[in-house]
């Protein structure tokens, strides 16, 4: 039916993350001295939401594309193989065949960009993807604190790379923030690096526990000096997660690294990030400040599960011309 959906997807001539983020020296110099106006950049975090639009099948097309951008995520203290496992059926089937049908999009239906679970989680993760292409990303070291040990920390990541882990999120000692020891902080990440071996580093910054917007840039640029693949928001426990303003931070700083070293790091929002309309902000935000490359799973990530229900449900309205109750998009 809605066939232009699928057509409004396809971008052939987009360019992928060719080179894995190498790392640098650390250089405080690349960040020490930055500044920020903050009523600046609230301004055009505001922007966002209020000045640009997408409708109809390529607002459709959009939130397809987020789908696959997810990073669909347990982290309860509750998880069990089974959840886990129905957890992984919806991000291998994430739409139903009605959907896909009227999407046009039956014959390459989409998955979500990984499925995200504690260390302990990750066997059944595996096993439950085999074979679907879709990675199994562990978060590790002392979650959601990262006050443990650092080998205690170091030995998590080993532990979830061993059991098949593709991607690992840790999360970074926010004291090293507060009292501005880079040094420190540097080795910390470059020793998780290490440890991830061929597995990706995601770095969560905890912006909620940073402050101020220029402790948010500064761990930034020391956590992909020291060789993250991707930084992210926060661990969704922390008072305040993914905001526009912290996100438009982190991306300036993306940015700043990949014109000083040629190194294409992604970005990962995370906590707080619910709907679909959300969903939609931030790829506005990306496509805006970062161009179409940062549109693509391999630069882009949103942590979430309910945001992939309410996504459906924009999905369903737009296909059938009506909403479907929530409970029928369950996660697992």
């Amino acid at each position: 039916m809605h066939t232009t959906a699928a057509v409004a997807l396809a971008q052939p001539d987009v360019l992928r993350n060719s080179q894995r983020n190498a790392g640098t020296a650390l250089r405080p110099e690349a960040f020490e001295s930055i500044q920020v106006n903050l009523s600046a950049v609230e301004r055009r975090a505001a922007t966002l939401p209020t000045r640009r639009t997408v409708k109809k099948e390529y607002q459709a097309a959009w939130l397809v594309k987020a789908l696959t951008c997810i990073d669909l995520t347990t982290l309860a203290g509750d998880d069990t193989p089974g959840r886990v496992q129905r957890l992984c059926a919806k991000a291998m089937r994430p739409l139903s065949d009605t959907l896909l049908k009227g999407l046009g999009l039956e014959d390459e239906p989409p998955t979500v960009g990984a499925v995200c679970v504690y260390p302990t989680m990750v066997p059944a993760a595996v096993k439950a993807l085999k074979g679907s292409g879709v990675p199994v990303a562990s978060v590790a070291t002392g979650f959601p604190t990262g006050l443990t040990p650092l080998p205690q920390r170091l030995e998590e990541i080993r532990y979830a790379v061993g059991e098949g882990a593709e991607e690992i999120d840790i999360v970074i000692n926010r004291a090293l923030v507060f009292d501005q020891e880079w040094q420190a902080l540097y080795d910390e990440i470059a020793a998780m690096r290490e440890a991830c071996g061929e597995a990706h580093l995601k770095a969560i910054l905890a912006t909620g526990d940073l402050k101020t917007l220029r402790n948010v840039y500064k761990a930034s640029m020391v956590s992909m000096q020291a060789g993250a693949d991707f930084i992210k928001t926060s661990t969704g426990k922390e008072d305040v997660n993914a905001t526009l303003p912290v996100s438009l931070i982190m991306i300036r700083a993306l940015r700043d690294y990949v014109e000083e070293t040629g190194y294409r790091v992604g970005f990962k929002p995370a906590g707080g990030l619910k709907t679909a309309k959300d969903a939609m902000n931030w790829l506005i935000l990306m496509k805006e400040e970062l161009g179409r490359p940062w549109l693509e799973p391999d630069l882009f990530r949103i942590g979430a599960s309910s945001m992939l229900a309410d996504i459906e449900r924009q999905l369903e309205h737009f296909v059938t011309g009506r909403y479907s109750a929530a409970y029928r998009h369950p996660m697992a």
